[in-house]
């Protein structure tokens, strides 16, 4: 059974993945509207993501046997200066959820449940990976500038990412 306070800090963690689905979701119709279809289907397939990591979450919460429990989604800001300010909060949004992460695994950690310490540890790893896809981007639209030719080429790029279920269901 898993301890109320690191419970509730997964809940909290249900609810912070539900939110960044719907920042990438709202950032993707932006793209969208900006008429940039690659980049508007990167956020989007990132919105998949969100989602797919919030139900895993809820499924440990569940198989630890406490009750997962909804709070009110924000909305997000839904419009933005550019391309590049987009990538830019993306890049700040992962590092802050890399320290909620960080957070859920010292908590683990200290209350000796190894079991959710060895569950957060594969988002403690991916989190580097967000972090460095989401920094490597900025720094391509840094470079691009208001090149509409690279900005493009860019955009043509994250249009071939295509979501990968990161927790496939396995029927025995």
């Amino acid at each position: 059974m898993i301890k109320d306070p690191l419970a509730k800090a997964l809940n909290d963690h249900v609810n912070a993945e539900y939110y960044s689905a719907y920042l990438y979701l709202t950032m993707s119709a932006y793209a969208n509207r900006c008429g940039y279809k690659g980049i508007a289907n990167w956020l989007f397939v990132q919105a998949r993501e969100e989602m797919a990591h919030g139900t895993h979450i809820y499924q440990h919460l569940l198989d630890r046997g406490a009750t997962p429990s909804f709070a009110d989604v924000k909305a997000p800001q839904a419009s933005y200066g550019s391309i590049k300010d987009v990538f830019e909060k993306v890049l700040a949004h992962e590092r802050h959820v890399t320290e909620l992460i960080n957070r859920i695994a010292s908590l683990a950690f200290n209350e000796n449940d190894h079991a959710t310490y060895n569950f957060i540890t594969w988002y403690v790893n991916e989190q580097v990976e967000e972090e460095a896809n989401a920094d490597e981007l900025v720094t391509k639209l840094r470079n691009a500038g208001d090149n509409q030719s690279l900005l493009y080429s860019i955009d043509a790029e994250l249009g071939a990412r295509q979501f990968v279920d990161p927790f496939p269901q396995t029927d025995a």
